[in-house]
């Protein structure tokens, strides 16, 4: 199983990116994804979740209305769209699966439910 995330990069206080995570997991339309970070010194932080069909989403307070989490199943990739970035947002961000077919629930904002992880896409932004 690999979950491979990549879109990360150097950018300034304003700007938008879009990170991707292509999953080995089978069948990928069984999974929950999520995106955590974690900043320097800090600890695991949710980020977003999406449920299996896409219909459901969760975020982040602190991203709720400046980021955008989405998924192609056909693709087995989940994307999270990242826009007026902030410093704040500067971080290693991971990609999750959680198995199962059911409701977005509080948990969801639990690392420890995730079943597989990928190794992190770093986002840098520049004041």
């Amino acid at each position: 199983v690999q979950l491979q995330a990549s879109g990360g990069g150097l950018v300034q206080a304003g700007d938008s990116l879009r990170l991707s995570c292509a999953a080995s997991i089978r069948p990928f339309d069984w999974y929950i994804m999520g995106w955590f970070r974690q900043a320097p010194g800090k600890e695991h932080e949710f980020v977003a979740a999406i449920n299996w069909s896409g219909a459901m989403t969760d975020y982040a307070d602190s991203v709720k209305g400046r980021f955008t989490i989405s998924r192609e199943n056909a693709k087995n990739t989940v994307y999270l769209q990242m826009n007026i970035l902030q410093s704040d947002d500067t971080a290693v961000y991971y990609c999750a699966a959680d198995s199962g077919r059911r409701p977005l629930g509080p948990d969801i904002r639990d690392r420890r439910i995730y079943d597989y992880w990928g190794q992190g896409t770093l986002v840098t932004v520049s004041s």
